[in-house]
């Protein structure tokens, strides 16, 4: 009792987050070299891709999230429940289509990606429905600054991704991808958790003193930087499991796993900043000072990441995947420097995001499209991939920072 009492008194909630925060990276990490190591380069290029339709997932997800977040930090509390059973309903019913999507188009997803089945792309569409819910969850959580709840529903989904998705290869031993989809989906159900329940028959009411139009133009435009953050997450490892060999695709997923730490880590301060820099704002106090602190974070931790990688690329690869991976030591530092400096544009977009700066978003639109064309007309080695991606993300920091400089007060 005095341990817990000491740890109450001497750790913010927000700090309790980050912890948590890193410790569910840290997990997913674990999987992901687990996936690495027990299916090899070739294999694992299914798996990634799976891991990968994950992060795309939870970029769309992250609009429901942040919607409900944003606008939950602005009512009054006896209207959260209201406004969330209206988001709820949308987020469900947008989920349940993007799903079926999915199941009905696993065939031609198969033949473009070059998997082994269908199967995957089928049970990991009937998660898709569940995670907006959880992310409409996620949101309230985030928008009432109830860190502790809502990191209890991200550390759920990880521990269950990781342990089903074990076990499933200790129990069946064949076709992984359907394995690893199947872990997913239900480590999904186990992030609901701590779940408020929907009340879908009261979506009708609508919470007084909000404009609706407002919600739906910062649902656009978040849902707008969402797929530019798709793009430039993602793009990339679908590409090139489109044009190169699936043994290729396995050793630049591991390079990309590697090397995304930073960006992985750099999720846990949006979390803390959008919230923080909405509540200050409507308080009419000054809000550069909460960007300037997160930016520092993750600048320095980004030169930490990087200058390892550069020093160490063997001894990091070898102990996180084994030797099969070795071929791609020298382009780590590289791809952890493109990761670097996007985390760090990123901070900048969910700033002006907070608010009501949407130019930004554009930014990063123009230079995700930028980086899938590059990546399409110039491909021929997996190093030109990493060294457009260097150059895009230098051009995109350089535009955030100069539209900061140009709107400071």
């Amino acid at each position: 009792m005095t341990v817990l009492n000491l740890v109450k008194n001497r750790i913010s909630p927000q700090q309790l987050f980050m912890l948590s925060a890193l410790l569910v990276n840290g997990g997913n990490y674990i999987y992901n070299l687990l996936l690495g190591r027990i299916l090899g380069p070739e294999a694992f290029a299914d798996a990634a891709l799976l891991v990968t339709l994950l992060l795309v997932l939870s970029f769309l997800g992250m609009t429901f999230q942040l919607v409900t977040a944003k606008f939950v930090a602005t009512l009054p509390s006896d209207q959260w429940d209201v406004f969330r059973n209206r988001i709820g309903a949308f987020a469900l019913l947008i989920g349940c289509l993007l799903g079926a999507m999915v199941f009905f188009s696993a065939p031609m997803l198969q033949n473009i990606l070059h998997t082994e089945n269908t199967v995957m792309f089928r049970i990991f569409a009937v998660g898709v429905p569940i995670y907006f819910v959880m992310s409409v969850n996620r949101g309230q959580y985030q928008g009432e600054e109830s860190f502790a709840k809502l990191a209890i529903s991200y550390q759920l989904e990880m521990w269950g991704r990781l342990g089903i998705t074990l076990l499933a290869f200790l129990v069946i031993r064949d076709h992984f991808g359907a394995l690893v989809s199947f872990g997913i989906l239900v480590s999904l159900v186990f992030g609901l958790f701590p779940y408020k329940k929907l009340s879908l028959a009261k979506t009708a009411k609508a919470p007084t003193g909000l404009e609706w139009s407002k919600v739906r133009t910062f649902m656009l435009i978040t849902a707008g930087y969402e797929l530019t953050q798709i793009i430039i997450n993602n793009s990339d490892i679908i590409l090139v499991k489109h044009f190169f060999e699936a043994q290729e695709a396995g050793l630049y997923a591991s390079l990309a796993l590697i090397g995304r730490v930073v960006y992985f880590v750099a999720w846990m301060f949006v979390m803390l900043l959008l919230p923080t820099v909405v509540r200050l704002k409507k308080e009419g106090k000054p809000t550069g000072h909460i960007l300037f602190k997160y930016v520092g974070y993750i600048g320095l931790l980004s030169t930490a990441i990087v200058v390892a990688c550069a020093l160490f690329p063997e001894l990091i690869i070898t102990l996180l995947f084994g030797d099969a991976y070795l071929s791609m030591a020298s382009l780590l530092w590289q791809y952890a420097l493109a990761t670097s400096l996007f985390a760090v544009a990123n901070i900048f977009t969910y700033y002006f995001l907070s608010l009501d700066h949407y130019k930004p978003i554009l930014f990063s639109a123009v230079m995700g499209v930028s980086q899938i064309v590059l990546i399409v007309l110039f491909h021929s080695s997996l190093a030109m991939v990493v060294q457009l991606q260097i150059l895009v993300m230098l051009v995109l920091l350089a535009v955030q920072i100069l539209y900061f400089l140009s709107h400071r007060r």
